[in-house]
């Protein structure tokens, strides 16, 4: 059996393990295993890469090869193992964002050299190979982009209100229109100067289109992008003769796609619009606030409405990460349902800032699966509970969706925690979310806020129970 077959053979069982890891982490009970078939699965691919790259015949530049391949082995290796060591669960979203960055930069590269180092092909494939190079350099060039803004949006290191440019929808379809007209130019006559345009054309229209976009939305564009970067692959794999990663890219491509179809529908958005950027809403206002009044509370008063109470429904969200609330609120949770409190976890999808965020949390502070339930299969009971525990979340319980048709966020579905008989609001201020939108919910009559640091006032809470 020649190297090439057996690097094949390898390639399939990588990709089955690949598929068996997607099923694997759709599920919590099986999330874990999940991770381990992936692991696997890239484990023998990369063996058999470096199997095939060294069976060949042996000259001065397979020394070369070989020799850049444990360097960027030993570099990757050390700078994952380090960042996967380092980084909070908080950090996750932008984490993997910039990954996703790499991927596009990376098929930009590959998509050059297939360029510039075209080697003998079959006069019939001539056309097809340099559409898969300018098709390879657009994808990657919009990945990277948009996969750098949507990281410097999730750091806080650029606002995270959306970039309404004059004519935004015209820009995009101008983008696209002239990637169409370059891909024809260049595979009639395949000119350096193309090449470029194009490299430039997908750079600009990545960065429009995330930057287009909301905070509040961008958990939807974390999934959009993971889509991009297999698409990116895939066309790597095409340029490289590579049918793991044509299959792998595929795989990435189509299910962050579905996810993302999936997320659009839970929060009314439109799923065309999230490719072509935007949701077809304005900017909110800089000065946009909620004028009112609203009640304060302390953790001991909280402590003995829940001591009365027989229903708690806990919706956490983004600032319950920043906190690191989870495993205080994970023992609230355990010492509640000691004392025959029923006691659920309400998770919108999109709350924190990646899909799962919180069940991941959740999961971590070893918090029973079938006490956390979907926004769906909550929301009709919100009505009949006597306490909702509001913590670090506030975009994704926000009135206004429902009862204001000039929101921003009108239309999203939202956990309608203003009908339970008692709100907590934990929050370190009046401070609108991170979409930028003023929350109603904070002024409701039957609504309170605990103010602080989440982790310290449910800690709080613990101790006067």
């Amino acid at each position: 059996m020649t190297a090439t077959a057996i690097a094949n053979a390898a390639y399939i069982a990588a990709a089955l393990l690949f598929i068996m890891s997607l099923a694997g982490l759709s599920k919590h009970e099986t999330g874990s295993t999940g991770v381990r078939y992936g692991m696997a699965g890239m484990t023998i691919a990369m063996v058999a890469t470096i199997w095939l790259s060294l069976s060949g015949e042996w000259t001065d530049s397979s020394t070369i090869g070989l020799i850049l391949l444990v360097v960027a082995l030993i570099a990757g290796a050390v700078i994952g193992l380090w960042r996967a060591k380092v980084v909070a669960m908080t950090g996750m979203p932008e984490l993997i964002a910039l990954f996703h960055s790499f991927v596009g930069l990376t098929a930009v590269l590959v998509g050059w050299n297939g360029a510039l180092h075209s080697g003998d092909l079959a006069p019939e494939l001539v056309g097809v190979h340099r559409a898969e190079v300018f098709i390879g350099v657009f994808i990657g060039a919009v990945t990277f982009t948009g996969s750098i803004v949507a990281y410097l949006k999730l750091s806080a290191k650029i606002s995270s209100k959306p970039l309404i440019l004059p004519g935004r929808n015209f820009l995009n379809l101008f983008a696209l229109v002239g990637f169409i007209a370059l891909t024809v130019a260049y595979v009639i006559t395949p000119e350096l100067g193309l090449l470029i345009a194009v490299t430039a054309l997908a750079l600009a229209l990545g960065w429009h289109l995330v930057a287009s976009i909301g905070g509040g939305d961008m958990p939807v564009v974390v999934s959009m992008l993971n889509s991009y970067s297999g698409w990116a692959a895939a066309a790597t794999g095409f340029l490289l003769g590579n049918d793991l990663l044509i299959v792998t890219g595929a795989l990435v491509g189509s299910s962050g796609a579905y996810l993302s179809y999936i997320m659009c529908k839970a929060m009314n958005r439109s799923f065309v619009s999230v490719i072509f950027g935007g949701y077809g809403i304005e900017a909110p206002s800089e000065t946009e606030e909620e004028t009112g009044e609203y009640t304060e509370i302390d953790a001991a008063s909280v402590a003995e409405l829940l001591k009365s109470a027989k229903t708690v429904v806990i919706t956490p969200g983004y600032g319950m990460a920043v906190a690191q609330a989870q495993y205080p609120v994970a023992e609230l949770a355990k010492r509640l349902r000691e004392k025959g409190v029923e006691v659920r976890f309400g998770i919108h999808p999109v709350a924190g800032r990646l899909p799962g965020h919180m069940n991941v949390l959740l999961a971590e502070a070893k918090v029973p699966y079938d006490i956390v339930l979907e926004m769906d299969e909550i929301n009709d009971d919100l009505a009949s509970t006597n306490v909702v525990l509001v913590i670090g979340a506030n975009d994704t319980v926000n009135p206004a969706a429902t009862e204001n048709p000039t929101s921003p966020i009108a239309g999203m579905p939202v956990l309608k925690v203003w009908e339970a008989e008692n709100v907590i609001v934990f929050k370190r201020s009046m401070a609108s979310g991170y979409a930028g939108v003023a929350n109603p919910l904070f002024f409701k009559p039957n609504a309170k806020m605990l103010f602080g640091d989440a982790k310290d006032r449910v800690s709080d809470i613990l101790k006067a129970l």
